[in-house]
């Protein structure tokens, strides 16, 4: 199968193209020639800027495009309309933030999107970025009808992950002592491996699928203290210390940032986090790797890392006073 990777370089593009290549397929990669170039040196490369110049992908053909990388809809509409004659099927990979609200606890493909007053909007942020992949996916569909598979991953974590918020509690557990840990143990959380999300994408491809998928894991309900309890194993210096809510936002903790995995229970998120349901998707055969085994590769990645400072996680002089606070009686 000849497969065109739009990015191909950073995090999830490159797992994909490793995913294709084990599996025996031709692949193209389409970027601005900026970013990993030394990876993937007997795969073509075409040079371009998806927002400005694509001529490097007229007069071409593939059996498949892959789309990590479409996060505005008249951008994505540019490059679905040069190549909806060029190839037979278009995959974006969307996200589970699409959805508009998470009332219900495992929300499913039908559940109701994200909506934006004014649809020209170009400016990403928390508020913009769920509906506006919402546009992209229904852009590309308007292009291509029938031919699409939209794919809604969660957090997706593993190694060359580079917003860093799985890697800070591998990182965290490995240095021991006293672990601020978030919330209540029996709250559910949801991630998935990048290679699993990989590879499971290009089965997709494979069987020729469309339509639409949440992907995120697991097959059975994991909690934030099955997570803490697998992350100790191999750091029994490490001592998990669980602080609440409330105690936390008194002290202005930034949700998903310094606390990567954490989101209070809010009138907005009832549950505490962003759930999703993966049924779809398992019927389809997606699976998943044992959670020792993404840790235990995200902290060997990390380990290699020439820089590392982390981008997301709590400072260890924060999270010491939040902890003298929030445990003194």
């Amino acid at each position: 199968m000849r497969i065109l990777i739009l990015g191909g370089t950073v995090f999830l593009g490159r797992h994909l193209v490793e995913a294709a290549l084990e599996r025996g397929h031709e692949v193209t990669l389409f970027n601005r020639g900026k970013t990993n170039q030394d990876l993937f040196s007997d795969v073509e490369k075409l040079t371009g800027d998806r927002a400005s110049n694509l001529e490097s992908l007229k007069g071409r053909e593939w059996d498949v495009v892959i789309d990590p990388s479409g996060y505005l809809p008249g951008v994505v509409a540019e490059t679905a309309s040069l190549l909806k004659d060029a190839v037979e099927r278009y995959i974006f990979i969307s996200s589970i933030s699409v959805y508009r609200d998470f009332q219900e606890q495992y929300v499913d493909e039908g559940y109701p999107v994200g909506e934006l007053e004014d649809e020209s909007v170009t400016e990403i942020n928390g508020e913009t970025y769920g509906p506006l992949k919402a546009l992209c996916e229904k852009t590309v569909e308007d292009i291509m009808p029938g031919q699409t598979l939209s794919i809604r991953p969660g957090l997706i974590v593993g190694p060359h992950d580079p917003s860093d918020r799985f890697t800070y509690w591998v990182e965290r557990f490995s240095r021991g002592g006293e672990v601020l840990v978030p919330g209540e143990k029996d709250r559910p959380v949801q991630w998935i491996d990048v290679r699993d999300l990989s590879q499971w994408i290009i089965q997709m491809a494979e069987q020729k699928e469309t339509g639409v998928y949440n992907a995120t894991g697991y097959d059975k309900e994991m909690t934030m203290g099955e997570f803490v309890e697998v992350l100790g194993q191999n750091h029994e210096e490490a001592k998990p210390v669980w602080v609440g809510d409330a105690c936390l936002l008194k002290h202005a903790i930034s949700p998903f940032t310094e606390l990567p995995m954490w989101i209070p229970v809010t009138d907005q998120h009832p549950h505490g986090f962003i759930l999703a349901s993966n049924q779809k998707a398992l019927d389809k055969g997606l699976s998943f790797r044992p959670l020792s085994e993404t840790i235990k590769d995200t902290l060997a990645w990390y380990q290699t890392r020439l820089d590392p400072e982390l981008k997301n996680g709590l400072d260890a002089e924060k999270e010491a006073l939040v902890l003298k606070d929030c445990t003194s009686t």
